[in-house]
């Protein structure tokens, strides 16, 4: 175990606004105004005499499904790492989210199952945050525009300008894009939190820049998620939070991932997901059959009446940008969020993913850095970042899938799965376990600290 790795992550998720901050820029800009680059926008207002976030669709005031984020009606869990940085940085944010029907699940309440065996209790305090995204998404964007150097624009990015070496514009139509024709909005500092179909690296290419290096995994995941009426009031709630895995053929229907949330309004959201073609859960009744022989939460959750049908997501591969091997790149400009690696959403990463990559950006913007070079030094942290995500997202995703394809494992990895399948194993009996495997799931710690030896031993020895 790498001790300078760990402790830089845990400086990551630990950090706090700087004490004094320092005016780097005139203007920032934010591309995109979803959680990656509200948070963003939210760092930035420490360093910037303004921030302007340009976003595409109509903000609500209240909260509702955005076109811009197409998998927000399905099931989000906002993990301990991303709640606790967003609550230092944004107070308050967690007490009005409450107001309005979040929740919060400690381990008492919160059921996490592998194959049905539910892991045992662990030996911390830990709290997730559950509630629709798209409150979780208008609690946050309240919070940040609320500061007074952060506004928003409405309008759709169509490229980026240059200037000696840096990025110095951004141009956009506003929301009337038949009226004004194009804009360009001067810029300082730019960040990309356009999300997953971003633009950049091909803006990048067009203008003599060298694009990211693209890694994708082939991962073909299929969702369907219903809202149902909730009886019990949350203070009664034996379980609030469910999470089941099944290796493959365990679960019922061509269930991989089970998810069962309770909500705002007095609803349960409950996701149903299979891996390539299964497509478990895309009729009601096909859905309740399928919950009803699941164990735990989910067929009780799914019996009452239906407050919105089915919704289904398809995403084909999880992929991420290495941002750190590129050799010709602007100054002034970084990329956050889905716009640099985006996983199955299944695992809950990608809210506490974007958290850390602000605190990534504090962090570089902290340190003095020279603002007429490329941002080298954020990306080697959000490097950091995206293989601790990626390593537990895509990693379980590829073992699923080569379980259910058949496909040839190298020795090296068929023993980094043993050691993992050990340990996952273990949090079914052993706290000390569980307590490092949940660390790790809700990205408190790095996952190299799973590879320490006393887990290790504690695994090896309970499922002996």
């Amino acid at each position: 175990m790498s001790e300078s790795l760990t402790s830089a992550f845990d400086r990551l998720v630990d950090a706090r606004p700087p004490a004094r901050p320092t005016i780097l820029f005139d203007t920032a800009t934010v591309l995109g105004g979803s959680i990656a680059g509200l948070l963003a926008a939210r760092v930035l207002a420490d360093h910037a005499g303004e921030v302007v976030i340009v976003e595409r669709d109509e903000l609500p005031a209240k909260p509702r499904p955005r076109p811009g984020t197409p998998q927000d009606q399905q099931v989000h869990t906002l993990l301990p790492a991303g709640h606790q940085w967003i609550e230092r940085w944004l107070p308050g944010f967690t007490a009005d989210a409450l107001e309005r029907g979040a929740l919060l699940s400690g381990p008492d309440t919160t059921s996490t199952a592998f194959d049905g065996h539910r892991q045992v209790r662990a030996d911390t305090d830990f709290r997730l945050f559950v509630a629709g995204r798209p409150l979780i998404e208008t609690v946050l964007r309240e919070h940040v525009i609320a500061r007074p150097n952060v506004s928003v624009v409405r309008g759709r990015v169509t490229g980026l300008r240059f200037a000696d070496g840096a990025v110095s514009g951004v141009a956009y139509y506003d929301g009337n894009e038949n009226g004004n024709g194009e804009r360009v909005l001067a810029t300082d500092f730019t960040v990309d939190a356009t999300g997953r179909a971003s633009r950049v690296p091909a803006w990048l290419s067009e203008h003599g820049y060298d694009e990211p290096e693209l890694e994708r995994l082939a991962a073909p995941i299929n969702y369907a998620t219903a809202l149902f009426h909730r009886d019990e009031p949350a203070s009664e709630l034996e379980v609030a939070c469910a999470l089941g895995l099944f290796a493959p053929g365990q679960g019922v229907g061509g269930v991989s991932v089970a998810a069962a949330n309770a909500v705002e309004d007095d609803q349960w959201i409950v996701m149903l997901m299979g891996y390539d073609d299964a497509r478990p859960g895309r009729t009601l009744d096909q859905f309740r059959e399928i919950t009803a022989g699941l164990p735990g939460v989910f067929g009780r959750a799914a019996a009452g009446a239906v407050t919105r049908e089915i919704v289904t997501y398809h995403q084909a591969e999880s992929r991420r940008r290495d941002f750190t091997g590129v050799r010709r790149f602007p100054a002034g400009l970084v990329s956050v969020g889905d716009a640099v690696a985006s996983f199955n959403p299944v695992y809950g990463q990608g809210m506490s993913s974007a958290a850390l990559h602000a605190s990534c950006l504090s962090a570089h913007l902290t340190d003095g850095p020279d603002l007429a070079a490329p941002a080298t030094g954020f990306f080697e942290r959000q490097r950091l970042v995206v293989d601790a995500a990626w390593a537990i997202s895509a990693g379980g995703d590829a073992e699923r899938l080569d379980a259910v394809t058949g496909a040839a494992v190298p020795e090296e990895v068929s023993r980094q799965r043993q050691v993992l399948r050990q340990i996952v194993g273990a949090t079914l009996v052993d706290p000390a376990v569980a307590t490092a495997f949940n660390n790790v799931s809700y990205m408190l710690r790095h996952p190299a600290t799973l590879a320490d030896p006393a887990i290790v031993e504690r695994a090896a020895a309970a499922t002996g």
